[in-house]
């Protein structure tokens, strides 16, 4: 019997697909019109190698992009660039309603809701506040907080006890075939994809391992299971 759904968060519960670079682009204009040296592609190229460096969770992205470009870093450059990437980000981010249904019905029904999710803890936290949607989770577990990743099995076992249940009662909902579906399977939890269709080579390795997932049409459908 599920007593626990944990959830992924980003392109599960609301959709970032094209997010990022968006934002990034706008605060490379933005860095341009304020002085950063080089055309807006030009600089948009060196962000990305910038990215892929340091990772998406690293916070100095414009500093060094505006030390490489220019020489030092300039302080009204790199706060155009964050401010113009915050408030894009920000005014694209929007929950979709079918998650908002599912969370609510969830709750009504008295299961425990759970968030487990990869990234710096403030920043997953805005991103809850801002969606209006941190009063339906009985606990959020950051990787950064948990000091381990997703698809460590170590993250979703955290994530167990600090809502007092095993495995056998607990269900993970998430998007990403690697890190959200197999480090659930890992630590024993049944779980469910969405937003995402299984492959042939997923499912050889679900089959190898004994796993068993669910591909989910919508969150919707979790009211048909549930």
């Amino acid at each position: 019997m599920i007593k626990a759904v944990f959830f992924d968060m980003d392109d599960t519960l609301y959709d970032t697909s094209g997010f990022a670079a968006i934002a990034r682009r706008a605060a490379v204009k933005s860095m341009v019109h304020n002085g950063l040296k080089c055309t807006e592609d030009e600089g948009y190229d060196c962000l990305m190698e910038i990215v892929k460096e340091k990772g998406s969770n690293y916070d100095k992205h414009f500093n060094i992009l505006t030390k490489e470009i220019n020489g030092d870093e300039d302080p009204l450059i790199i706060v155009n660039g964050i401010i113009t990437y915050h408030n894009t980000k920000f005014a694209m981010l929007k929950l979709e309603p079918e998650s908002f249904s599912i969370l609510l019905y969830l709750k009504s029904k008295g299961y425990k809701v759970g968030l487990i999710t990869n990234g710096k803890e403030n920043k997953q936290w805005e991103k809850l506040v801002r969606l209006g949607v941190y009063p339906f989770f009985d606990d959020v577990v950051t990787s950064e907080a948990a000091g381990v990743e997703k698809p460590d099995p170590e993250i979703f076992k955290i994530a167990m006890d600090r809502l007092n249940v095993t495995a056998g009662t607990s269900l993970m909902i998430g998007n990403n075939f690697e890190v959200d579906i197999l480090g659930a399977c890992k630590a024993g939890i049944q779980s469910m994809i969405i937003n995402s269709k299984l492959t042939p080579e997923q499912k050889k390795i679900l089959d190898e391992s004994n796993y068993s997932v669910t591909e989910l049409n919508s969150l919707i459908d979790l009211m048909k299971i549930l």
